[in-house]
């Protein structure tokens, strides 16, 4: 990949949450797109302190307040806070104004079973949650459609990536051509250790491919020996995603490694399972302009 500046800009917003803004978008103001960090909020313990997940056995009220600091730092309001049940497959949810605040305050009221989520509908924060998993984020300004997908590589080989492109263009009518796209902070590179049976399965997805613009696993692998490897998830999602139809040049993507950056990031492989989340964000503000 050649270099490029880096799309994700660290920001400190009035009420104290860290976020990271995705910048290039910012030329549209009718939109609002990122991702948190972990500073900023009020959990405790391996959860602090901007914890925005509920299944980490953090207080409620504490991740009630940790969300409610996101959303206004956003610029949206708690209430508008729109979130699936993620279980690390591909299945997208088309989110409408009656779905608006849909697992807000609780997990039961969430998209059951949903890492992806699409919506047109102004005034919705899609939100969904991380801890190293790579965060997706696509928009289409002609037709002002947003969504997020949650993209482990469990969520990678089922291919969310191009589901969500699909879908935009079935519920839509999106094209890939003028959809742009964002890779967000996610474990990188060099801290991204997996065993064979990970390898095999990217290896099957890839193999699938044909014609112009195929790559092969060593293309986004540093093989380690002992049937272990390093495993690029940002640019194997990237490089799906323009399989999928979209411009190379529409496709962002990050430098931020939440691997080696726990000062800045929660990082489920680095804490070892005792960490909270960051979450994803994007929504189309009310009365903005998005040309």
């Amino acid at each position: 990949m050649t270099s490029m500046t880096e799309p994700f800009v660290r920001r400190t917003a009035d009420n104290g949450a860290e976020v990271f803004d995705i910048a290039p978008w910012q030329r549209f103001d009718g939109l609002s797109a990122g991702f948190t960090g972990r500073g900023g909020g009020v959990s405790e313990g391996f959860r602090a302190s901007l914890n925005c997940a509920l299944h980490v056995g953090d207080d409620p009220a504490h991740v009630a307040e940790n969300r409610s600091r996101v959303a206004e730092a956003a610029g949206f309001r708690f209430e508008d806070w729109t979130s699936g049940e993620q279980v690390h497959l591909a299945e997208i949810a088309i989110v409408t104004e009656e779905d608006r605040g849909r697992g807000r305050s609780d997990r039961d009221s969430a998209f059951p079973d949903t890492d992806g989520l699409l919506t047109n509908v102004p005034g919705i924060l899609l939100t969904s949650f991380y801890a190293d998993c790579t965060p997706l984020y696509v928009f289409d300004p002609v037709r002002q459609v947003i969504g997020l997908a949650h993209a482990g590589w469990k969520g990678t080989v089922a291919g969310i990536g191009r589901r969500l492109v699909e879908r935009m263009g079935e519920q839509y009518g999106s094209r890939p051509d003028d959809v742009l796209a964002a890779i967000g902070p996610c474990i990188g590179e060099r801290r991204y250790e997996v065993d064979e049976a990970v390898l095999g399965q990217v290896g099957v997805l890839l193999e699938k491919e044909s014609g112009n613009g195929s790559r092969s696993l060593s293309d986004f692998s540093e093989d380690l020996g002992g049937g272990k490897a390093l495993l690029n998830l940002k640019e194997l999602n990237r490089h799906l995603m323009i399989r999928a139809g979209l411009r190379p040049e529409n496709v962002l993507r990050t430098q931020w490694c939440t691997g080696s950056r726990t000062d800045l990031f929660f990082s489920h492989r680095q804490e070892k399972g005792q960490t909270g989340r960051m979450a994803s964000w994007i929504g189309l503000r009310e009365g903005g302009t998005l040309r």
